[in-house]
């Protein structure tokens, strides 16, 4: 039985059939029928062609010497190891340690088709091809707040000044003060919607009805100004008014401030009789509870609530078997429950819909004592839907955690890394050693430019 030659780390020359590369100081001996299982690669052009025709090796090499018959390459030796790997067993491994990106330029540097390379190492590639992108996008956003075009117009110079200002905290310190105090008056807001409740507070009205205090109601007009006027800054100074309006913390926004001005104009503007119509009131009524929404905005100056919310978008599929799992429960601890309970004369559970409650609290261990079993069958189901139901909750929850855990501190290598290279950019332009002024009129096209070309490379 044929056995497949292994490549030989020797030195000496080489023997009929045979060829050696230099790669990064590392002298390999490979065979050249070997190597001819893939005749498309550059070893084995390299092995079919003349040593006589120095024009073509030139072409697949950094150097050759006709003495030794070696054939020298300025590459990665460690990546070669894998490469070659290849020719013996029909695929590739990227072994740890070395960039997946840089592994596949050197793949196509030896001409090797990326289909060979395994599945594991297909799926880590695609992992870090989708980080790439997201640093470049991360890239594009710091060089749009950097950018000065010196054609735009004063409107234009303005509305991009205004858009940094409302949208970009760490571009300035105003714009940093800006999300502080828009982040102030999220938390004022949502005191005084509480303390407003608290009948001690409140004041009696011209008809004898609990109203809140005018002193709480000045506040709060204040809060809804400073969110109205922020929110259509925001609009104004927004480069796509199409994308803001679709967005959903801007729609959020939009929720937040809209119930205020519709009970400001059912109280003030309404006349008496509509102000009377039952439904209306109870309009009035929905539409103040709809202030809670605003608790929302706080997402938007802090990245630990943008995170969790993308951690469980991307846990939808445990959130899925989490509901799963307690719907099965439910049903059918329920129905046992129901079919138990039967033979008791003050039994509290009248059906299985009615039962389902009881399931919900029971498996959630909250409990309410509203409803409870009264037979020792009944007393057994619950204990083993309340065990059940500890278990079907705890599963699911450390893929969660972990799925959490994992993107904030992707998200914060990402920022980090598209930083620095911008930074990298910026030194290449040469900002280092010139002024902010004369970098702006002499290098920035210069580092735009060398920054589109970085950017393609990356995506």
């Amino acid at each position: 039985m044929w056995t497949i030659p292994k490549p030989n780390y020797r030195a000496g020359l080489c023997a009929e059939g045979e060829i050696a590369v230099n790669i990064g100081g590392v002298r390999v001996v490979l065979f050249g029928d070997v190597l001819n299982r893939y005749p498309e690669s550059r070893l084995a052009e390299l092995v079919n062609c003349s040593t006589q025709n120095s024009e073509l090796i030139s072409t697949l090499c950094d150097d050759f010497d006709p003495g030794r018959k070696e054939f020298y390459f300025d590459r990665d030796p460690d990546a070669f190891k894998c490469i070659i790997d290849v020719y013996y067993f029909d695929e590739i491994h990227i072994k740890r340690g070395i960039c997946p990106i840089c592994f596949i330029k050197e793949m196509e540097f030896w001409k090797i088709d990326q289909n060979v390379l395994d599945e594991c190492c297909k799926s880590y590639l695609s992992e870090k091809e989708e980080e790439l992108k997201e640093i470049a996008n991360k890239v594009k956003v710091i060089l749009e707040d950097m950018e000065v075009d010196q054609c735009i117009t004063r409107t234009q110079r303005c509305q991009r000044f205004l858009w940094r200002l409302m949208e970009k905290p760490d571009s300035s310190l105003p714009a940093r003060i800006i999300a502080i105090a828009s982040f102030l008056f999220i938390l004022v807001s949502a005191v005084v919607m509480c303390v407003g409740t608290i009948p001690e507070l409140q004041v009696m009205d011209a008809e004898g009805k609990l109203v809140e205090h005018p002193t709480l109601e000045a506040i709060e007009t204040v809060c809804m100004l400073w969110f109205t006027t922020e929110f259509f800054l925001r609009l104004a100074s927004s480069p796509n008014k199409l994308r803001f309006a679709l967005s959903i913390m801007n729609i959020i926004d939009f929720m937040a401030i809209m119930p205020f001005y519709v009970v400001l104009a059912l109280t003030y503007l309404g006349t008496t009789s509509i102000m009377e119509l039952a439904n209306v009131q109870q309009a009035v009524q929905a539409l103040r509870i709809m202030r809670i929404a605003r608790i929302f905005k706080l997402a938007r100056h802090s990245s630990g609530l943008q995170t969790l919310t993308y951690a469980l978008k991307n846990s939808l599929k445990e959130l899925g078997l989490l509901l799963m799992y307690m719907g099965v429960g439910i049903f059918v601890f329920s129905a046992l429950a129901y079919t138990m309970e039967q033979s008791h004369p003050e039994t509290l559970f009248r059906s299985i819909p009615q039962s389902f409650w009881w399931a919900i609290i029971t498996m959630t261990t909250v409990g309410y004592g509203d409803i409870y079993p009264k037979t020792t069958l009944g007393k057994c189901n619950a204990a083993v839907s309340f065990l059940c139901g500890v278990i079907a909750i705890a599963l699911p929850i450390h893929p969660i955690i972990n799925n959490f855990v994992i993107f904030y501190n992707k998200q914060k290598v990402l920022e980090t890394a598209a930083k620095h290279e911008v930074e990298l950019m910026e030194l290449k332009s040469g900002k280092e050693t010139d002024t902010r002024e004369n970098f702006e009129i002499k290098f920035l096209p210069l580092f735009h430019h060398q920054a589109r070309v970085r950017l393609e490379k990356l995506q």
